[in-house]
């Protein structure tokens, strides 16, 4: 891992908090999880990251799994 990947985990709003919250069970529990990435200020990087790595679990970035594989698609087409 990169020091700027780890630069940006440390200034995550998610920092410290329960891991659970982020790999909620389905969508609508997913909204606690993204109410504390709306307000995170590393927000972009961290979908960033989700994205490039195929993260398949979780909220990363204020983005469900389901979210994430919508923006893949929608990248590729525009490619």
């Amino acid at each position: 891992m990169s020091t700027h990947e780890l630069e940006w985990r440390m200034l995550g709003a998610c920092r410290g908090l329960e891991p659970g919250i982020f790999y909620p069970e389905d969508d609508e529990a997913a909204e606690v999880a993204k109410d504390v990435c709306e307000q995170c200020g590393v927000r972009a990087a961290c979908l960033e990251y989700a994205l490039s790595h195929r993260e398949k679990a979780g909220v990363w970035g204020g983005a469900t799994e389901r979210e994430r594989r919508r923006i893949i698609r929608q990248r590729r087409r525009t490619a």
